[in-house]
């Protein structure tokens, strides 16, 4: 019973995409072709941000992270979860590893909150594909009231987190990470 609650959304995808194969079977077949697509595309690009986070978790110590994203780190901070978030590549489900580890680093909810909100709003790709598009007036603007918009609703977003729901997220991320070693050891 455990496993249909924790997939009850992907069985009701699956339950709605059998649906229309016998409703209307062109569009069954159509939605089976984007998902299988999708699928491909996100396998593509998992490996090589694992990769990245392993190298993250192993070569990154913790201090850094809590020195340069950390709570005390103030602006820096901010400007380098800007420029992290601006820098990056690949989809938007790609981010949500990377700040967990940047979580599980010691990294701030804001900053963490305003890499995610810069990753899916300011990345250089998209900016320069809109500046060839709209013009750079247009660009500039957009990134003039990203900006400001980026860093508010990230300390809004920590404000309005309670301490105790920050405090069980620290406290779930450092138990997966108790259960991954504890199975690493058993392994052995």
């Amino acid at each position: 019973m455990n496993i249909i609650k924790r997939y009850r959304f992907s069985l009701t995808f699956v339950a709605i995409i059998i649906i229309f194969l016998f409703a209307r079977p062109e569009l069954g077949l159509e939605m089976i072709t984007r998902t299988g697509n999708s699928f491909r595309e996100m396998l593509s690009v998992l490996p090589p941000i694992f990769i990245l986070l392993g190298v993250l978790e192993v070569w990154v110590p913790r201090e850094v992270i809590m020195r340069n994203l950390g709570e005390d780190s103030g602006l820096r901070g901010m400007l380098l979860s800007i420029l992290m978030g601006a820098a990056a590549a690949g989809p938007l489900y790609v981010a949500f590893p990377v700040g967990v580890t940047m979580l599980k680093k010691g990294a701030r909810y804001t900053n963490v909150a305003i890499f995610l909100f810069s990753w899916s709003t300011l990345k250089i790709p998209l900016i320069l594909f809109e500046t060839a598009a709209l013009g750079w007036q247009i660009t500039a603007l957009r990134a003039a009231i990203n900006l400001p918009a980026i860093v508010l609703l990230a300390h809004l977003t920590d404000r309005l987190l309670p301490a105790q729901e920050k405090l069980a997220m620290r406290e779930k991320i450092a138990q997966a990470e108790m259960n991954e070693h504890r199975g690493k050891e058993g392994e052995k």
